[in-house]
């Protein structure tokens, strides 16, 4: 039995991922920038000179697996454009033999990447869906998760310095920048909070699942954390059933029992997208965040002497060190992009952490400037119909928490190298050693 299992996982990881990898290996060996910016380590360690180049090769570079851009306008036009659309997903649907192997391939991991993921459908049911839950993250619903957000910080920083005593280090990451989001969104979701550490597990194994060309050993963990992730999702849906509250997972239960509104594996894949998807960027634009202002002091300094800027910082953080670099369209009918013409089908993956540092948008793109006028004019989160759900949370919980990280240690600094996480899609740090105000830690 376990053996069909890992025949069958075999087959899905050679479908979704096998054929990629290999393809675009090769590619990247013969020196093709668009794949080298999918495999190469060195350049996904530092990709933002590789932007420049891609960007002065042409609006739309041809890379003979896919289009790229790494500019603001093209990315912009296409997100926003209902000439295409997200059902790119490989390899749904596929004739002949591809077809047979999929059968062989058994039932795919309920993912991010997988209908009915939001991030999977096109309307009607991506319209469908979001209706649903967009009530949760409205500009009310967040303002009034302030507060709450502000005492989580304050209790984090307060557990951070208590274990600094002896040595008066930490790890920003793992005691700060991830558990504070993971807190908020299982507080919203109806999650049991102690289970933070489990669902960052989870999450960071689902978030590979966004990244093209895994090897198995990825491919693997990262069905074993989404499956592990689901069959939590159902024993917890029961334990609401028992006793609803006012969470947005009740809602969704509500709807699925409804009948009409919400299939179990619609249900279970939009509770794991939020749950998920409320604390993956987050963890990224606090520890990038936080990692640029001691780099940079000089906007630190900016930032005590008016507090106003904040928000502005938060912007320019997304802007500079984007959390999600890429994502991919597919054309629905032939159409054009900024005058390029562009045949249904066409895969066009759009470097959004490119055009966030493009010169004819953002002036002197590669300086951190927390003052800068036009940062807001980011599309970290995207645009369009698929722009981010939980962008204004995200926002919001990124200002309180650096804020409250630098008014509590002024003098934060780093106590060694960051290490970044391996996932090619999303960008931050899985680790960020940090010396702690020494004033602030007890004796």
């Amino acid at each position: 039995m376990a053996g069909s299992r890992g025949v069958r996982r075999r087959i899905r990881w050679a479908l979704r991922h096998g054929i990629i990898r290999r393809v675009v290996g090769k590619r990247a060996r013969e020196g093709d920038l668009g794949a080298r910016l999918m495999v190469d380590p060195q350049v996904l360690a530092e990709p933002f000179p590789y932007y420049d180049t891609l960007r002065t090769q042409g609006k739309l570079v041809n890379s003979g697996i896919a289009l790229a851009s790494a500019h603001h306008d093209v990315t912009t036009a296409v997100l926003r454009s209902q000439d295409f659309g997200v059902g790119m997903r490989m390899p749904e649907n596929l004739p002949g033999v591809i077809g047979l192997a999929l059968k062989a391939g058994g039932r795919w991991t309920l993912g991010p990447v997988q209908p009915p993921s939001m991030l999977a459908v096109d309307p009607p049911d991506h319209t469908r869906y979001r209706k649903l839950v967009t009530r949760a993250f409205s500009a009310r619903a967040v303002a009034a998760l302030r507060s709450r957000t502000e005492e989580i910080a304050a209790e984090l920083l307060d557990a951070m310095v208590a274990r600094a005593r002896i040595g008066n280090r930490a790890d920003l990451i793992e005691d700060y920048a991830s558990l504070l989001p993971a807190t908020v969104i299982a507080e919203m979701l109806g999650a049991p909070v102690e289970m933070s550490r489990q669902f960052l597990e989870w999450g960071a194994g689902g978030a590979l699942s966004l990244d093209a060309g895994l090897s198995y050993r990825d491919f693997r963990r990262s069905e074993l954390d989404l499956d592990a992730l689901h069959s939590w999702m159902l024993g917890h849906f029961e334990t609401t059933r028992r006793k609803p509250g006012d969470d947005i997972l009740s809602v969704l239960v509500t709807a699925h029992d409804e009948g009409d509104r919400l299939t179990e594996d619609e249900l279970s894949s939009i509770a794991m997208l939020l749950l998920a998807a409320g604390f993956e960027t987050t963890v990224n634009l606090i520890g990038s965040g936080a990692a640029l202002l001691m780099e940079h002091p000089d906007q630190l300094a900016v930032l005590q002497a008016d507090p106003q800027l904040w928000p502005n910082a938060v912007e320019e953080t997304l802007r500079f060190e984007s959390p999600v670099q890429r994502t991919g369209r597919i054309a629905r009918r032939d159409t054009e992009v900024c005058g390029i013409p562009v045949k249904a089908g066409t895969v066009v993956v759009l470097l959004i952490g490119g055009a966030n540092r493009d010169p004819a948008v953002f002036p002197d793109p590669h300086r951190f400037d927390v003052t800068r006028p036009e940062a807001k004019d980011n599309i970290a989160f995207s645009t369009g119909i698929h722009y981010c759900l939980g962008a204004g949370l995200a926002r919001m919980e990124g200002e309180v928490a650096l804020r409250a990280l630098f008014e509590r240690f002024p003098d934060l600094a780093p106590a060694g190298p960051g290490h970044r996480r391996p996932t090619r899609v999303l960008r931050g740090y899985e680790t960020l050693p940090v010396a702690l105000d020494r004033a602030a830690v007890p004796a």
